[in-house]
């Protein structure tokens, strides 16, 4: 089986320690131990301290399953499944359900994921391309055209990763209509929960009967670093990923698992806190980009990503490099995405980190 790089992976991997403002990452400002359980008045080092160190729940503890169910509206509790992060809930999904020859359309750009480990399953792969002058939406007429009766699969990043777009629930009730058709899944990696109440948003698994719902608590709940994420489906294929799943995983551990249930029966406190983040840091950013030459954004409608162009001398990922290099601040260039002139900036850093970071570019910027 052979496999591109993963080009965002690959970036930070390699320079994510040496940045001192990194504007980089995606998540909305990580939680510490310390202060989520001072956000929750919860002890959980107590619970633990009595808790054997064994496998825990093979699927995810009864708990975090009920809280999990409760962010759907048709998920039955026993239809969610734990997974290593949304990267393996996407990985066992696709693993699961595509074979070589099948057809897969996947938005493009996107998490990288959801296009190479279908052509490294033997997919073929056609790309559905966001555009930038439509606000980075897609053309639903193009779906059309690019729809196949043997298309087993569409694959969506819902909001989008790198631009921060939302494909609202009218326009995901079209692509369902198109999938049913022909009787494709769709899979949609919901890792980006919008904070934009205007936006009408709803997950896959409660528009559509072979819809796949894939989350995580890595960005919107702000603890990556447990490393859980989940899948949310029909019986069946719940049924049918957890054969594949016995191959990928046993389970996400019992320290994972009980921060995961603290933060999901948390769930209005966490999101409080975040949405403060994410309306706060996005008005330093648009109030930023007003004033900055050289750099324009279609703005993400309350997400935590976002994807800045760039007008360079270099290469957007030259500029990156140098940029690094230079003054410590951390983007993700636009290479990593396959979107050349362009970078990810992730604008829920923690809010000094963000001004001084955003600062420091301007000033880069206008001696570039």
């Amino acid at each position: 089986m052979d496999i591109d790089g993963f080009g965002v992976e690959e970036w930070l991997n390699v320079h994510e320690r040496e940045a001192t403002y990194d504007l980089a990452q995606s998540t909305i400002t990580s939680f510490s131990m310390n202060e989520l359980v001072k956000l929750t008045k919860d002890n959980t080092y107590d619970a633990l301290d009595q808790q054997k160190m064994n496998y825990g729940w093979i699927e995810g503890s009864p708990t975090f399953k009920k809280e999990v169910s409760k962010l759907y509206d048709h998920v039955d509790a026993d239809n969610i499944l734990q997974t290593n992060g949304a990267t393996g809930a996407n990985l066992l999904a696709l693993y699961a359900l595509i074979k070589p020859g099948d057809h897969v359309i996947s938005v493009y750009p996107s998490y990288q994921q959801l296009y190479d480990i279908p052509r490294s399953l033997g997919a073929d792969v056609s790309f559905w391309k966001l555009q930038e002058s439509e606000n980075w939406y897609p053309d639903i007429e193009e779906l059309k055209r690019l729809i196949r009766p043997d298309t087993k699969m569409i694959c969506i990043n819902n909001a989008n990763n790198p631009t921060g777009t939302i494909l609202n629930r009218d326009f995901m009730e079209q692509v369902v209509a198109i999938a049913r058709e022909v009787g494709a899944y769709v899979l949609v990696d919901e890792v980006y929960l919008p904070f934009d109440e205007s936006v009408d948003f709803a997950p896959i698994a409660d528009l559509y009967e072979k819809g796949i719902s894939t989350n995580s608590l890595s960005k919107t709940y702000s603890m990556p670093g447990i490393r859980v994420g989940w899948t949310a489906t029909n019986a069946e294929l719940a049924e049918t990923f957890r054969k594949y799943r016995d191959y990928t995983m046993i389970c996400a551990g019992v320290f994972s698992d009980q921060a995961a249930c603290l933060v999901l029966q948390n769930r209005d406190k966490v999101l409080a806190r975040n949405r403060e983040i994410v309306q706060n840091n996005l008005k330093i950013f648009k109030d930023w980009v007003a004033k900055t030459p050289n750099v324009s954004c279609v703005f993400p409608n309350g997400v935590s990503t976002s994807f800045v162009k760039l007008e360079t001398k270099t290469s957007s990922l030259e500029f990156c490099q140098n940029l690094l290099r230079d003054t410590g601040v951390l983007l993700v260039p636009g290479e990593a995405f396959d979107v050349p002139g362009h970078a990810r900036l992730g604008y829920c850093a923690p809010t000094e980190t963000l001004k001084k970071g955003l600062a420091v570019l301007a000033d880069y910027l206008n001696k570039d």
